[in-house]
């Protein structure tokens, strides 16, 4: 069938809108009609290069990035199904999980699906099952997808293994997010830092995964909840998902913990930050008390390896460094818990959206997310 899709032809340029090609579902497959996609960071990441391999390791590894279709926040409604695929069927409505899960692998039968080995050949942008492309540009070139997905696209097509099926009451265009920034964000609060009740979590940074780590934070009954953020409608409005307080600069962030615990400091700390620089590890450990943990949720160059920590006040306070995927979630568990949540008031989504956009415009809804001026933008599929 013919649609149209927003390309990345290379790192360093700018989101393309063309016509693409896109080949029928095959063995395990869905062809998935979308009402949103997300526009989340990590999709930015690809255009800066964060994400990008250096072409001589991506060809060592037999990997072509690019030409990529992007966008990984995704759900629609299943029209086509492959062979073999008796778990969906045609009407469906499911949410691209991010990550996907097979089920079999040691880490999905030991409980963490959110380091599945499918996970392996999402850089490659293929299908998991031949490693071949069924998306394809107007003069036939083989066209990968962000994480296996490609959701910058009305129709796309992608494993069984990244589906996770939904009831059909729920708003597709709000479930989009539970995909990737919303389970990622609260996972980091819920399961990754484990926040406890009563205890002083401070976040840094509040985008949309940010935004999630502060619900999740206070639903999980933290008693303060300190958001460390530079933009200052942001600092206002985040105070309406259960931040307690908001200051501009870590600085601040470390007296305000200071004097809210009487010298003990935070319990936990997460780094939710559009991209992560090695400094703010050291920033990250030095706002937890004791025994306190620290959780790096957010992206890094790929190649960074320069990380400023004081290591002895690291192990002599016994603080803990935690790294965090997907939220240390499960998706097959953890997307459909989270919307129903949501669907029971208790998780704001609708609120997350600040700007929607059409696909034509993806390049000014990033530089939107650029300029601080949205939570969360979600294109709009009609």
């Amino acid at each position: 069938m013919d649609t149209r899709a927003a390309i990345l032809w290379a790192p360093h340029t700018e989101w393309s809108v063309e016509d693409i090609t896109l080949d029928p579902p095959k063995k395990g497959e869905v062809l998935v009609k979308l009402a949103a996609s997300g526009l989340c960071h990590s999709d930015e990441h690809m255009v800066t290069g964060d994400m990008a391999l250096p072409t001589d390791i991506a060809e060592m590894m037999g990997i072509a990035q690019f030409p990529v279709i992007g966008g990984h926040e995704g759900a629609g409604e299943v029209i086509e199904v492959g062979e073999g695929v008796t778990e969906l069927e045609v009407g469906d409505h499911v949410v691209f999980s991010f990550i996907p899960s097979c089920g079999r692998c040691p880490s999905c039968r030991s409980g963490r699906s959110q380091v599945c080995d499918l996970g392996a050949f999402l850089l490659g942008g293929r299908q998991f099952t031949d490693q071949t492309a069924r998306h394809h540009s107007k003069d036939g070139k083989d066209l990968g997808t962000m994480v296996a997905l490609g959701t910058f696209s009305p129709y796309t097509v992608v494993s069984l293994d990244s589906c996770v099926k939904i009831d059909k009451d729920i708003p597709l265009e709000k479930a989009a997010l539970v995909g990737c920034g919303v389970t990622t964000g609260w996972g980091s609060a819920v399961y990754a830092a484990d926040v406890q009740p009563g205890e002083t979590v401070v976040i840094y940074g509040v985008g949309g995964i940010g935004n999630a780590a502060v619900q999740g934070a206070a639903f999980a009954g933290a008693r303060y909840v300190v958001v460390v953020e530079p933009v200052e409608w942001k600092r206002e409005a985040i105070k309406d998902f259960g931040a307690t307080h908001a200051v501009a600069t870590h600085f601040e962030a470390h007296v305000l913990v200071s004097e809210l615990t009487r010298g003990a400091m935070a319990d936990k700390a997460i780094l939710t930050v559009g991209t992560a620089e090695g400094h703010q590890v050291g920033e990250l450990t030095s706002i937890i008390k004791k025994a306190g943990r620290a959780v790096i949720t957010s992206v890094s160059p790929m190649l960074n390896e320069d990380v400023k920590l004081n290591l002895f006040d690291f192990a002599m306070q016994r603080k803990e460094l935690v790294g965090c995927i997907f939220g240390n979630a499960n998706p097959q568990v953890d997307i459909p818990k989270l919307l129903g949540l949501y669907m029971d008031g208790k998780l704001k989504l609708d609120e997350m959206i600040t700007t929607e956009y059409a696909l034509e415009d993806i390049n000014q809804g990033y530089q939107d997310m650029r300029d601080g001026k949205n939570f969360r933008g979600v294109i709009r599929y009609t």
